[in-house]
């Protein structure tokens, strides 16, 4: 990773942990240090670090999440800082904002959406893994509190998905309905054109940092073996 501007280190970290509710000391470089070695690897001691969950009430679990067998059902698997930990993309879309939009685009070609929230990952590939194997359809969208958004198909390997979305900063509430209708298509068995997807050079760069920081944040609360959990949202 590039070198990063210490302001820019220190007014993210004070955002990240702004939602978090952590009323303690910042340890600047040690963030700093963080950001520049994070990697996609799971990190095994990453609930040490985990916060209390907010009780949101348009996000309410259910209990635990369990297979489904209906044909016309997407999953949608969301990462553990999501919507309790985490509001918003880094896009600016908030995270009710994008369920929204992908559970629309999803049921506008007929079908119908269910969400979970998984906790033993926050990889978006293993994700979308983890929610296939309930998805009655064998297609499922996986969706990180950052905003990474990938399409997966039950039987198939962790990265051999059907449509990738790694640019979060770029992707808009249109493109997260978009993506819901493709992840519907899949599962109708049709062969839809890919979500197109903006082409920002700049994207990278700029949002670098802060993408590091929240990785670091979702990853904080994962915790090992904790079954995923069934989610009634109200949109």
């Amino acid at each position: 990773m590039a070198d990063i501007d210490e302001k820019l280190v220190r007014q993210i970290v004070r955002e990240v942990l702004a939602q978090t509710h952590i009323d303690k000391p910042i340890n600047f470089q040690k963030a700093s240090t963080q950001a520049n070695n994070i990697s996609s690897s799971e990190n095994a001691s990453g609930n040490v670090h985990a916060v209390p969950e907010n009780n949101v009430d348009w996000f309410q679990p259910l209990g635990q999440a369990k297979p489904g067998y209906s044909k016309d059902e997407i999953v949608i698997a969301v990462a553990p800082a999501f919507a309790t930990v985490l509001t918003k993309t880094e896009s600016g879309i908030s995270h009710q904002e994008a369920l929204r939009q992908v559970v629309a685009g999803i049921e506008e070609e007929g079908l119908k959406a269910r969400i979970i929230k998984v906790y033993d990952t926050s990889d978006v590939s293993f994700l979308a893994v983890e929610a296939d194997h309930l998805s009655g359809s064998g297609i499922s969208i996986g969706i990180q509190s950052k905003g990474t958004v990938i399409i997966h198909q039950k039987d198939q390997e962790a990265l051999n998905n059907l449509e990738l979305f790694p640019e979060a900063p770029v992707i808009d509430a249109e493109m997260f309905r978009a993506i819901g209708k493709n992840a519907a298509r899949y599962a109708k068995g049709d062969s839809p054109e890919p979500v197109s997807q903006p082409n920002d050079q700049m994207a990278r760069p700029n949002f670098q940092a802060i993408s590091a920081i929240l990785h670091i944040r979702e990853t904080h609360q994962v915790i090992s073996g904790k079954s995923a959990e069934e989610i009634k949202v109200t949109l």
